[in-house]
């Protein structure tokens, strides 16, 4: 006696292979393609294949091709607007982008050549030819700096006298006016040379890019640093240096000069004695005027 298994027999390869055959349904032969039958014999085939699944999706299937690309009439995208339209759209938006905004500097590049200023655009700042300043004079150490100029040391080739020489660059002189204030510092000078309580101008010189004014020289330092190394004036010794001041204010009123730069910095001594004579420097500033101008504090301009 024994059991007797009632099922598939038991193949060669064991027991997995049996209950696999048992239970996975091969698929009909009418759905495969047949082979070697030409491509007519597949299109068919492709045919059946399709309205298979398409017959599956209706029984609630899985669709297994793509549905077919829906297009709609007219050429139209997303917005409603045709594609030639969108097309113009998008290139006016991006030639906007590359038009300058009213009210913005534009950024020039930097291999652009940027216009001169005036001072070099001019035949001449001083309106006449002069001579060439560094055949007579050989320029020394550094004095002083100004807004406009810088004073150096200055001495004459011939006669070794030491002079101080204020030169003005004419790239800083942008504007006409700027030219105009470098004329009259020179004239104002020459008007008033001869006092004593004045820097003596010798000659003004021109180059290509530079107006050079050679005037005496006063070793002697400001009167602020003299202040400031003593640190108090006896009240003679302030009394004499107050009427010195006084009487230069005098002297340009007088002459119709107008200086509008006065600071213990723009008074010079001629030298490191005691008792040096002082002397006012810098009519950078200085004006013209004539009885009965009025001026403003705020612009100080003749009206």
């Amino acid at each position: 006696m024994g059991n007797t298994c009632i099922g598939p027999k038991l193949g060669n390869n064991g027991f997995l292979q049996s209950v696999t055959a048992a239970v996975w349904k091969t698929r009909q032969p009418e759905h495969l393609p047949l082979p070697n039958k030409g491509d007519s014999n597949s299109h068919k085939s492709q045919e059946n294949s399709s309205l298979g699944s398409s017959k599956a999706d209706a029984n609630g299937g899985t669709q297994s091709t793509p549905p077919p690309h829906l297009k709609i009439s007219g050429d139209t995208e997303y917005g409603g607007k045709p594609v030639d339209a969108q097309k113009e759209g998008n290139n006016e938006k991006n030639s906007n982008v590359n038009k300058p905004v009213e009210g913005v500097k534009e950024n020039k590049p930097s291999h652009v050549k940027q216009v001169s200023s005036l001072g070099l655009r001019i035949d001449s700042v001083l309106g006449r030819k002069t001579g060439n300043l560094k055949e007579i004079y050989s320029l020394g150490r550094k004095l002083g700096q100004g807004q406009f100029g810088t004073t150096f040391l200055c001495v004459d080739k011939v006669h070794g006298k030491e002079l101080a020489c204020k030169t003005i660059a004419k790239r800083k002189l942008n504007t006409e006016e700027d030219v105009e204030d470098v004329r009259r510092e020179i004239h104002i000078m020459h008007h008033l040379a001869g006092h004593p309580s004045v820097v003596q101008i010798v000659e003004a010189y021109e180059d290509a890019v530079e107006v050079h004014v050679v005037m005496e020289l006063c070793a002697g330092g400001e009167l602020f640093d003299r202040i400031l190394q003593r640190g108090h004036y006896s009240e003679k010794k302030a009394a004499e240096l107050a009427r010195v001041i006084v009487g230069v204010v005098e002297a340009c009123h007088s002459m119709g000069v107008m200086h509008r730069d006065l600071k213990p910095e723009n008074f010079l001594f001629v030298n490191q004695d005691e008792d040096s004579p002082l002397k006012t420097i810098d009519f950078g500033l200085s004006v013209f005027f004539k009885p009965g101008n009025n001026f403003k504090i705020a612009r100080l301009r003749a009206e």
